[in-house]
């Protein structure tokens, strides 16, 4: 089912991204993995399930950044052989490339991140699909020297929005279609809402809109949708307050959906 899903995500099927933002815990990812997966089932979407072993970007030194390295590639393959689906988690550091890749089926390169060279080359270099996420501070047209670094057809580039002011992020959704012309184009719904630093000593978001700027998204042309969920948003230890609650991904997925129908 993994080198199915894979093959359609390839061919250019419409395909998903959803999970928690960071491991929390087996029992969580198992939840989350198996509700989307149902969902995945019922609107024949090919499904990835995502959530980062660490969060190295923190707002705060107190922050929860996850359950470390090791404990971390263990929660996902895990949940990869129960679940039989792909995973994305994110990388780093050049030195956690092969043994992320022993596992992950997507690699994806942080925004923060997304001119790092050397991590780009060496994860595109394992020959699985690199997901890179566009930088606040990038435009869409600087995300073609990105793509040429990586060097692969296995490429996906995701929007996550752009630094507006202070604490701030909008959303320009012609870069979904320039980005198209250098990879395939995925939509983070939830950290586009994301208000960076928006509490002080961590960020908070708008999940409120996550579906119709998701709506909008599909509209205008996006190969896959990328989305943070959780069972219970308000008790998350990483972005709680942008996480889409799980119970809300059937809402959701059916809207997008109705969208790409009608297209």
């Amino acid at each position: 089912m993994i080198k199915t899903t894979l093959n359609k995500i390839s061919q250019g099927d419409f395909f998903l991204i959803a999970g928690p933002c960071v491991i929390e815990s087996q029992e969580l990812c198992s939840q989350v993995a198996e509700h989307v997966s149902l969902l995945a089932e019922k609107y024949s979407i090919p499904y990835v399930f995502k959530s980062s072993f660490k969060k190295a970007n923190r707002t705060s030194i107190n922050s929860f950044t996850g359950p470390g390295f090791d404990e971390g590639l263990k929660i996902l393959q895990q949940i990869k052989s129960d679940f039989n689906i792909p995973i994305l988690t994110d990388i780093h550091e050049t030195g956690e490339v092969e043994a992320v890749a022993e596992v992950a089926d997507i690699l994806q390169i942080p925004a923060f991140l997304c001119r790092q060279t050397d991590l780009i080359v060496k994860a595109a270099s394992t020959g699985k699909w690199v997901n890179i996420k566009k930088g606040q501070f990038m435009s869409p047209e600087d995300m073609k020297h990105v793509a040429a670094k990586a060097n692969t057809d296995k490429l996906m580039l995701t929007e996550r929005g752009t630094t507006f002011g202070y604490n701030n992020l909008v959303v320009d959704f012609r870069s979904l279609l320039i980005m198209k012309q250098y990879g395939l184009t995925v939509f983070d719904a939830t950290h586009s809402l994301q208000k960076p630093s928006g509490a002080g000593d961590k960020s908070t978001g708008q999940p409120e809109y996550v579906i119709p700027m998701a709506k909008a998204a599909m509209a205008i042309g996006i190969n896959g949708l990328f989305v943070e969920t959780h069972p219970e948003p308000n008790k998350a230890l990483s972005d709680a307050g942008a996480m889409l609650p799980l119970d809300k991904m059937d809402e959701l997925i059916e809207a997008v959906m109705q969208i790409k129908e009608s297209n």
